[in-house]
């Protein structure tokens, strides 16, 4: 009997959640492109062990590199069930590739992961409240696209290129790699622009 179950709106519920480590659970979405939320519950057939709680995390593959994990919240005893808002995780990752958009790219199936570590109750972290989170990274993607479309409104290729000793010329990969490490940044730690 599993300790999680989890509901992927259309779906049947999932229970197969794969002990990792002693304390660390996985289970796969498969066919994740187009979910906005997912629900995490207890079962009620194996309740967390006195002063230990479930920290949630989400990780959206991306094929060049290690599955990144997203903190989402917890699941406790006082709290059995949670519902995720995952779209905006999603979308954040899609657009992590700027030149992907410009230049077209085919459709890809992905699978999602959701990872439950048990800890001690004093480990578990808070997060902020889902609407001041998406609030702040929903700003922070629409003031970055429109950085990246400012500066590529200016680009020229360098055939085109009038040489001016006066002034100064960034490649736009250099933008381009800001950019992305901005928005991975933005999306494990919302508030990190703050510090």
């Amino acid at each position: 009997m599993s300790m999680f179950g989890l509901i992927v709106s259309g779906r049947p519920v999932q229970t197969e959640f794969q002990r990792i480590f002693e304390t660390q659970f996985v289970t796969t979405i498969a066919d994740a492109d187009n979910i906005n939320h997912i629900v995490l519950f207890l079962t009620g057939s194996i309740p967390f062990p006195e002063g230990l709680a479930g920290q949630v995390y989400f990780s959206w593959p991306n094929p060049l590199a290690p599955p990144n994990w997203q903190l989402l919240g917890s699941i406790s005893n006082s709290k059995p069930s949670v519902i995720f808002k995952v779209s905006n995780i999603k979308r954040l990752d899609e657009m992590g590739d700027y030149s992907n958009m410009m230049f077209g790219q085919t459709h890809i199936v992905h699978n999602a992961q959701i990872g439950i570590s048990i800890e001690p109750i004093a480990n578990i972290q808070d997060i902020p409240s889902s609407e001041s989170t998406e609030l702040q990274v929903t700003f922070a993607q629409k003031m970055l696209k429109n950085f990246m479309d400012y500066v590529l409104s200016f680009s020229i290729t360098q055939a085109n290129m009038v040489p001016d000793p006066t002034s100064t010329y960034v490649p736009l990969s250099t933008v381009q790699n800001w950019y992305t490490n901005f928005e991975r940044r933005l999306m494990h730690h919302p508030n990190f622009w703050k510090s």
